[in-house]
């Protein structure tokens, strides 16, 4: 049951996502109307789950426990070096800028670039130890 819940706010999230796209509203109606439809459709799909709740699902066993383990190490590993790669763009910019105008300033900049850079070396560590325990 819980899953059907899931699956539905997840369907219901990404479609309104999607259809925000754009920063501003300029039509409600029509803004109202799409996520009447988006509504409909992720009931649809809780209504399909209900009917045929074990569509789909395959029998646990030990290589399904595993690969949540993988997914969660590849989930921590890329989402900590995307993580870093914002950072260090942002930060990257920032310190050009200073660095441009006072070149005394460099080494700590260079400093705050590996504090941004560690948030990449942390999600390799967490991914390193979940790799670990499997």
């Amino acid at each position: 049951m819980g899953m059907k819940f899931v699956v539905m706010s997840v369907v219901l999230l990404v479609c309104t996502g999607w259809s925000f796209r754009k920063r501003e509203v300029k039509r409600g109606k029509a803004l109202l109307r799409a996520f009447l439809y988006l509504a409909i459709f992720s009931a649809g799909i809780g209504f399909f789950l209900t009917l045929f709740p074990h569509t789909g699902f395959a029998q646990a066993d030990a290589a399904a426990v595993s690969g949540w383990g993988f997914l969660g190490a590849a989930l921590s590993a890329g989402l900590g070096c995307l993580g870093a790669g914002i950072a260090v763009a942002i930060v990257g910019s920032s310190a050009l800028g200073v660095v441009g105008e006072k070149p005394e300033m460099l080494g700590s900049t260079l400093i705050f670039l590996g504090l941004a850079e560690g948030i990449a070396i942390y999600g390799l560590i967490i991914a390193l130890l979940i790799l670990g325990r499997m």
